[in-house]
């Protein structure tokens, strides 16, 4: 029989349309947490490195519907020479 602690982990998952989210939280057993936003859309990391480095404070503002994207999907435009 194996046992898992979970003690200090939150598992957050997010739908295709990035509107509702699910938190799996354990205390003494399973908690489930579903929070929908009603118009916009979840900031959701780009890759799967930025997902597992999101701390409390970040998990705070993804609810709120906040960008905590570490990363831009925009390339960098590097500056003209003139001359």
């Amino acid at each position: 029989m194996k046992i898992y602690t979970y003690e200090k982990a939150l598992f957050v998952f997010c739908n295709r349309q990035m509107n509702k989210l699910k938190v799996l939280h354990f205390d003494n057993g399973f908690w489930l947490y579903y929070y929908r936003l009603e118009e916009n859309k979840f900031k959701w990391p780009m890759t799967k490195d930025e997902a597992l480095k999101v701390d409390v404070d970040e998990l705070k503002w993804l609810l709120k519907g906040y960008e905590v994207r570490t990363t831009s999907k925009f390339k960098s435009v590097k500056g003209r020479k003139y001359f």
